[in-house]
């Protein structure tokens, strides 16, 4: 697999993450059971970001002084750009937590060790996941169509798709899961199992954690093939798919207040899965720069959020009105 990726660049990544998680896991558990404030997150989302946006700028220069302008800015911008889609797509994977803590009533104080066993879950499952994906890229170029088929039919999907988070008890794999699981009736502070009589029992949390962690393998399947439509270089698809979701646990306590003022994302990912699913389907026809996919990404998401705005309004004026 061609990769800019040196042992350096490879070695400063682990550790940048390594650090970082450490002083967020080392910050959370000596505060204890607890939910994070809307300042909090707002403030570690801030820092996640910002660290990601230094991360690329350390690249870019990285690869500058050693490769040359041109494959700087190039791998820049595909680093921008796939970290723009992840953290946009990771944005419909909180609300599907939003849903799973609701319909099981787990309390926002219980929510943070679920939250950080799902994100530390993901860093392995995903980093898996993109070598696979890497590997049989490079062996079987064909299977960029069937990702770009893939996106297109999500994409469409995920427009026409309705949500109903009282269903979630009526999935078969979660009846499946409460059939073989020996689970008591309620939570159990944060405890995954607790022992009753000498007998080990599991507690719901320990399904909505399964059930978080497995959201976001179905999340990946959209997200990660979507990078690929960017770049196939494995350095750049995981570093950017990371830093991503490493600030998934604060975009959770940012947005569980509001996600009801957003019933327009769902169309806005979903033109953006779209548009990338073209893009991978007409690659040997017609080739998009990596700076025209960001723009269209970006754009998306700014139109969105200004019809979101409008949405909004038109919503409370008509409720100020009655």
């Amino acid at each position: 697999m061609n990769s800019v990726g040196t042992p350096l660049l490879w070695s400063g990544f682990a550790l940048v993450v390594a650090i970082m998680l450490a002083i967020d896991l080392f910050l959370q558990n000596r505060r204890g059971v607890h939910t994070m404030s809307m300042k909090q997150a707002a403030v570690w989302s801030l820092t996640w970001v910002s660290l990601s946006l230094l991360f690329n700028l350390a690249l870019w220069w990285y690869l500058k002084e050693n490769q040359g302008r041109s494959v700087a800015d190039t791998q820049a911008l595909a680093f921008l750009t796939g970290y723009l889609i992840e953290k946009a797509l990771a944005v419909d994977n909180v609300f599907v937590w939003l849903m799973l803590f609701s319909y099981f009533s787990v309390p926002p104080a219980l929510q943070r060790r679920v939250l950080v066993y799902g994100v530390l879950g993901a860093i392995v499952l995903r980093t898996i996941m993109i070598f696979g994906g890497s590997w049989l890229i490079t062996e079987f170029e064909w299977l960029l169509y069937i990702f770009g088929a893939f996106l297109l039919f999500t994409g469409l999907k995920m427009a026409f798709a309705k949500e109903d988070d009282t269903a979630i008890g009526d999935k078969p794999l979660v009846r499946w899961l409460q059939s073989r699981l020996r689970m008591t009736d309620k939570i159990e502070s944060e405890h995954f199992f607790t022992r009753k009589s000498g007998v080990l029992y599991a507690t719901p949390l320990l399904l909505v954690l399964i059930l978080v962690e497995l959201s976001d393998v179905i999340f990946a399947l959209d997200s990660i093939p979507a990078i690929f439509a960017v770049t196939t270089d494995p350095f750049i698809v995981l570093t950017s798919n990371l830093f991503a979701i490493l600030g998934l646990r604060a975009m959770y306590f940012l947005l569980a207040g509001v996600a009801e003022r957003f019933p327009m994302l769902k169309y806005g990912l979903s033109v953006i899965l779209v548009f990338i699913g073209v893009k991978m389907l007409i690659m040997d026809f017609i080739h998009i720069p990596i700076g025209v996919s960001l723009g269209v990404v970006g754009g998306i998401l700014a139109l969105t959020l200004i019809i979101n705005t409008w949405v909004n309004h038109q919503t409370a004026r008509k409720e100020g009105s009655k």
